[in-house]
């Protein structure tokens, strides 16, 4: 018994699929069985509309576990749900807590010197990064559902935000408390930005941006991030205020002459190097993954012994001076909820807000791949924006996930978020009893801190992967990148959103049409582009539209459609073979809906074809699209016998003599 391969690459019995009655009104005994397309039962508008808004907002069903519980039980794992310590806390032991305690104190050896630099990119004083590492770690250890990621300031926020605040307040030293009080707005409405992205599941607007995208942005940033800390690493007290790289370059040679300091230079060059080896060491091996992340800190105090012993601050080389003393102080009264800078206030805390959750959305996603758990995307964005709104109460700017301190953590051998709770700690012992020591660390070792810490930021393996894989995503990754090195980082970020949004529309209005064949020996079409041994049917063409039918791509798909036909009939008649096309067949299993408009497309394709004298046959449509079309009365227009389950079976139907 000979077989022949399906659409799907299944096999079926050419024996059975002869000499039987075709279900279509129709009787042939030379004609295979054809089975009809099944018309899914009618649905009414409200379980239409129940259906659609599940999928979109609840595909993960959660509230699943809340089903035929009692409503104390139910109470219960309400507030578990929004404080997910409740479930892994009951499980927690002496074993885990010595691979938290081992990475919470790892992490916050790293973290303390970078936040005193992150704080100098918001241009905020040392003691504001230091208060945003102690309060978020804290609210998201009881309310985030990631076991590695570590909180606290990031480079690309801090510079988005002292970017975005600088623009609206130009002085942050003769203006500070107007500039303190308008970066606590920001951070509250970042938090109510994303605890409301959260709570109403809107998660998936963030994966708007796409990966390409956030690469070249992400990348963009690092470099002028580090082009900033020129003004530290060498010793300039005139700097330029600009973030392109044009300006900072300029700003930088035309005080060679004059504004370099020798001592500076020697102290930032040398840590970096130091900084930069320890990095090394710890990519080379992973049980050396607390080199890097003690580094920064014997840094700091090193160069800050030698400082004070040299009185190298006599000379030239700056310093910090003075971090204030203290845990955070309130900051509710300073919060502007009236006049103009309210409204700036809003802007500036949406983008830098979105930013810093998509930043914290992908590292949590990543880690919990690593160790194969599952994070609830919505539950985090509630649990970000919930300690970033605290924060903001409590003198913090914008915190969010950190990729180096969250890498730091997982190597570690971190278990559970109370590794966030012992950095919080040592954080608050460092603000109550060691600022004052800080005194004399120099501005060159947090800038080599910073250099070194973006450095990894700059991902070129995953530029030259996305140039190998799409070039359109290329175009976005460098536009973006581009965009923030050549001209800022708000500009960056929107020329990434706005490619990342012609990319869909592109996609959307221009979807893939293809040409299929029969793949030689099998009974599979498939496109005659990566198939070239492929073989078109004579009298037939088969076209796949590969993408829904909207009012957005309806005409364009009519109009290809159109085009292939016409092309296809004056290659039949230069052959000179004396063949025509008989019947258009389109592939109807990737359309997985189809609106008014694509009806109308159909509709108007049909009646095209009919003057042609070319019959319109359909294959495979799908349930949403065989309602629609039976709604409409398109399937009677057509007829019932031209809509077939499959390629197949309309070529066995309409070309009986063909060999298989």
């Amino acid at each position: 018994m000979s077989k022949i391969d399906d659409d799907e690459g299944t096999e079926v019995s050419s024996a059975h699929s002869t000499n039987i009655s075709v279900n279509s009104g129709r009787r042939s005994d030379s004609l295979p069985y054809v089975h009809k397309v099944g018309v899914p039962p009618k649905q009414s508008l409200f379980h239409e509309f129940k259906a659609t808004v599940k999928e979109t907002f609840f595909h993960d069903d959660p509230l699943r576990q809340f089903k035929d519980q009692s409503w104390l039980k139910k109470l219960f794992l309400g507030i578990q749900a929004v404080f997910p310590i409740l479930e892994w806390g009951r499980c927690y032991n002496l074993s885990k807590f010595k691979g938290d305690l081992i990475a919470g104190l790892t992490i916050a050896s790293l973290c303390i010197p970078q936040d005193i630099g992150y704080a100098k990119l918001a241009n905020l004083d040392p003691q504001f990064g230091l208060y945003s590492s102690f309060v978020p770690p804290l609210i998201y250890a009881f309310m985030g559902s990631s076991r590695d990621i570590a909180i606290g300031p990031v480079a690309v926020v801090s510079l988005l935000l002292g970017t975005m605040l600088q623009q609206e307040i130009d002085d942050p030293v003769k203006h500070k408390l107007e500039y303190q009080r308008l970066a606590f707005t920001a951070t509250f409405f970042a938090g109510i930005t994303q605890f409301v992205l959260g709570f109403f599941r809107l998660g998936f607007l963030i994966d708007f941006l796409s990966h390409a995208a956030i690469v070249g942005f992400m990348g963009g940033a690092a470099i002028t991030i580090a082009l900033q800390q020129l003004k530290g690493l060498l010793g300039i007290k005139k700097f330029t205020k600009k973030t392109d790289l044009i300006s900072v370059m300029e700003s930088v040679w035309s005080s060679v002459h004059h504004g370099w300091n020798w001592q500076t230079i020697v102290i930032g060059v040398t840590f970096l190097a130091f900084l930069l080896a320890a990095k090394y060491i710890g990519k080379k091996s992973k049980k050396y993954f607390w080199v890097p992340a003690i580094a920064p800190l014997i840094s700091v105090i090193i160069s800050t012994f030698f400082v004070y012993i040299t009185h190298a601050d006599k000379h030239g080389v700056q310093i910090v001076n003075h971090i204030e003393k203290g845990i955070n102080p309130s900051s509710v009264n300073k919060l502007y909820f009236w006049g103009d800078y309210l409204a700036k206030g809003f802007r500036i805390g949406a983008i830098a807000g979105m930013v810093a959750l998509t930043e914290a959305t992908a590292i949590g996603r990543t880690f919990a791949a690593l160790k194969d758990y599952q994070i609830d995307g919505n539950k985090e964005m509630v649990a970000l924006g919930t300690m970033n709104v605290v924060g903001s109460f409590t003198s913090c700017y914008i915190a969010t996930g950190s990729f180096s301190r969250s890498a730091v953590n997982y190597m570690a051998g971190c278990h559970t978020a109370v590794s966030n709770i012992v950095m919080s700690l040592v954080v608050l012992l460092t603000l109550v009893l060691i600022t004052p020591l800080f005194k004399y660390t120099p501005n060159a070792i947090l800038a080599s801190i910073i250099i070194s810490a973006v450095v990894g930021i700059i991902d070129i393996p995953a530029m030259v992967l996305i140039w190998k894989i799409d070039k359109f995503d290329f175009v976005a990754c460098m536009g973006a990148f581009l965009g923030v090195l050549f001209h800022s980082v708000e500009i960056g970020l929107l020329i990434a959103v706005v490619i990342s949004f012609a990319k869909i529309l592109l996609q959307v209005t221009r979807p893939r049409i293809a040409v299929l064949g029969k793949i030689p020996r099998t009974n599979v079409y498939r496109n005659i582009q990566q198939y070239p041994e492929a073989t078109k049917i004579p009298g037939i063409l088969i076209v796949r539209v590969d993408s829904a039918i909207y009012f957005s791509n309806s005409n364009y798909a009519r109009d290809r459609i159109l085009r292939w036909l016409s092309d296809e009939e004056e290659k039949l008649k230069e052959s000179n073979t004396g063949l025509r096309v008989h019947y258009l067949i389109i592939e109807m299993s990737p359309v997985t809906d189809i609106d008014t408009s694509g009806i109308h497309a159909l509709e108007d394709l049909y009646k095209s074809l009919q003057k042609r004298d070319v019959q319109l046959v359909l294959a495979n449509p799908g349930p949403a699209v065989m309602a629609k079309l039976h709604a409409s009365n398109l399937a009677s227009m057509i007829g019932e016998d031209m809509i077939f389950l499959r390629v197949s079976d309309a070529i066995l139907t309409f070309a009986p003599k063909m060999e298989p």
